[in-house]
C-alpha cells in the first residue's frame, strides 16, 4: 500500500480516553528503546510525525495517528506505551501495563500488531511476555526486527534465524527493517495491504 498522508489525532493516558471509531486499528508495540517512533516515521514518510528521543520511556500514552485520511485504505495507527523502562516508579509501570492490557484486550477494531524487537539482541523477558500475550489471545501480529543497519548484511539472516528459533516461528514471519538504511518498508506495506483487505472481505 501507499501511505499518502498521516496526522496525529490524540494521546490517551487511560483506557477511557481511547478513540472510539469504526476504522481499522493497527498497533505498534515494543520495549521503550526499540525504535517505535523511528519505525512509524519511516513507514509514513514523515520524520517528525512521532517524537523520537535517545532517552527511552518517552511514549507514555497510546498515541493515535490517522493514515490515508479520506481514502479507501484509511486506518488508525496506534503507538502503544513502550515497556521495560526501568527508570520510572512501580506505580507508573503498573499504570502503563494496565493501559496496554486493556487496549489489547478490549479494542474491537484492532486487527494487527507490529511487535518490534531489536535485531541485535535476543528478546528480553518483557518481549517474551508480550509475545505470549499476543499469541495466547489470538491477536494477529508480525514480528519486526528493528535497527538492521546496526549489524552487517551478512549478520541479518543469522539474527533473524536466532529470533525465529527463540519464538519458535518461521523466519518468514519476521521482517527486518531499518529506517536509516531504508529497508523493509515494502514488506510492511504488503502486510498492511493484507490486513486491510481481510477486514474489507470480512465486512462484506
Amino acid at each position: 500500500m501507499i501511505i499518502k498522508n498521516a496526522s496525529y489525532i490524540k494521546g490517551a493516558s487511560k483506557y477511557e480516553q481511547c478513540i472510539v471509531s469504526d476504522l481499522v486499528q493497527v498497533a505498534v508495540a515494543g520495549k521503550s528503546n526499540v525504535g517505535k517512533s523511528s519505525f512509524i516515521n519511516y513507514l509514513v514518510n514523515d520524520g517528525k510525525l512521532a517524537r523520537t528521543s535517545k532517552l527511552p520511556g518517552r511514549t507514555r500514552l497510546i498515541n493515535y495517528f490517522l493514515i490515508n485520511d479520506g481514502a479507501n485504505d484509511e486506518f488508525i495507527l496506534a503507538d502503544l506505551p513502550g515497556y521495560g523502562f526501568a527508570k520510572v516508579s512501580d506505580a507508573e509501570k503498573l499504570k502503563w501495563a494496565e493501559l496496554l492490557e486493556k487496549y489489547l484486550a478490549k479494542e474491537k477494531m484492532l486487527k494487527h500488531v507490529f511487535f518490534l524487537v531489536d535485531i541485535r539482541h535476543d528478546p528480553t523477558r518483557d518481549d517474551v511476555t508480550m509475545y505470549n500475550y499476543l499469541f495466547k489471545n489470538n491477536l494477529p501480529f508480525t514480528i519486526v526486527a528493528t535497527k538492521a543497519d546496526k549489524i552487517s548484511k551478512s549478520q541479518v539472516k543469522n539474527r533473524l534465524r536466532c529470533i525465529a528459533n527463540f519464538f519458535k516461528v518461521g523466519e518468514s514471519n519476521i521482517i527486518a527493517i531499518s529506517s536509516v538504511a531504508k529497508t523493509g518498508k515494502e514488506a510492511i506495506s504488503e502486510r498492511l495491504d493484507k490486513v486491510l483487505s481481510a477486514h474489507q472481505v470480512a465486512a462484506e
